[in-house]
């Protein structure tokens, strides 16, 4: 039996997906588990190797039978980033090649297959990252922008104005879920509740925000008008984010997916699409593509990559046959 497997690994802020594969590209085993963002979990290298430990067994193998591994991993914003990224996936046994990499990276190559182009993330987190034709890698941070458009922003912009009283009649039933999402009767128990931070731990408290961003986009979707408004200053600061990105590319026609949560919402891709196509003085066509794979399976084709082993048709038909791969 061929023991040799690629293993690529989706590291994100909210969830740490590993898949093993063999080197046909058929899956052997797939794990998910807490987040891999250090900033926003202490037991972020905890859940990236458990992981990674219970992929190969479950695929019955060692750390010896890995050929190559290529890990996305939120939080990689700043070059001291790399140090504990490398230490995420320092294994004892482990003699093939290995990479640490920001899951935006990963999340690029498996949307757009390789070409040039831009990825729109915004979910646990928010970045507009991308790959030009020349094979540099660009962040709207690099432009000292960022989109306050993850789900936790958009919760509490949502909540604050609520307690602010800055909603209308239509706006009712969006106002009736946060209240019963944070379980207090009022807006005034709201108000109070925020008035003491809500919760103690930070971390804690964006989880919690974060999770209610669904209740934000769908109430868009359903036409309350705070809700709406909330969701479409973020869309703009994303379509800024995207023809910042987009300004270094030579081409006048650049391909762009949505990625996360937010970003995929049915609200937020409609009207992020919608902001795309507007015309600025920017000379430049933005074609937006269904991403081709999973952000996991994209570390998995960078996994291959680093091994040297060509990415063959049936390489990419059995990740095609893989439910973890989809997008």
């Amino acid at each position: 039996m061929e023991r040799n497997i690629v293993i690529g690994i989706d590291g994100g802020g909210t969830h740490t997906r590993v898949l093993a594969v063999d080197l046909s590209g058929r899956t052997l085993a797939y794990s998910q588990t807490g987040s891999a963002n250090p900033h926003k979990d202490v037991n972020a290298k905890r859940h990236v190797r458990a992981a990674i430990a219970e992929v190969l067994a479950m695929a019955d193998r060692n750390e010896d039978d890995i050929v190559s591994l290529v890990a996305g991993l939120a939080g990689m914003d700043e070059e001291d980033d790399q140090v504990w990224a490398d230490d995420f996936i320092d294994l004892a046994g482990l003699k093939g090649k290995k990479k640490a990499v920001s899951d935006a990276w990963i999340a690029q190559v498996g949307a757009l297959g390789g070409i040039p182009g831009i990825v729109a993330i915004s979910g646990t987190g928010s970045i507009v990252f991308g790959i030009n034709e020349d094979g540099e890698q660009l962040r709207n941070y690099h432009f000292r922008q960022y989109a306050y458009s993850t789900a936790r922003h958009l919760s509490y912009e949502t909540v604050h104005r609520i307690i602010a009283g800055e909603y209308a009649s239509e706006d009712r039933f969006l106002v009736s879920q946060v209240l019963e999402y944070w379980a207090v009767p009022n807006t005034e128990k709201l108000g109070q509740s925020a008035s003491a931070s809500f919760m103690e731990d930070r971390r804690e408290c964006d989880r919690k925000f974060a999770g209610m961003g669904r209740i934000v986009t769908d109430a868009a979707a359903a036409g309350s008008p705070l809700a709406a408004d909330v969701c479409d200053a973020a869309v703009r600061q994303l379509a800024t984010a995207v023809r910042l990105v987009g300004s270094r590319f030579r081409s006048d026609r650049i391909h762009v997916s949505f990625i996360g949560s937010v970003a995929r919402s049915r609200y937020m891709k409609r009207r992020l699409e919608g902001e795309l196509a507007k015309e600025t003085m920017q000379p430049k066509t933005y074609v937006v593509q269904e991403p081709l794979y999973a952000p996991v399976a994209g570390a998995v084709l960078m996994a291959f990559r680093q091994a040297g082993i060509t990415v063959t048709d049936q390489i990419r038909r059995n990740l095609e046959l893989s439910p973890y791969c989809t997008a």
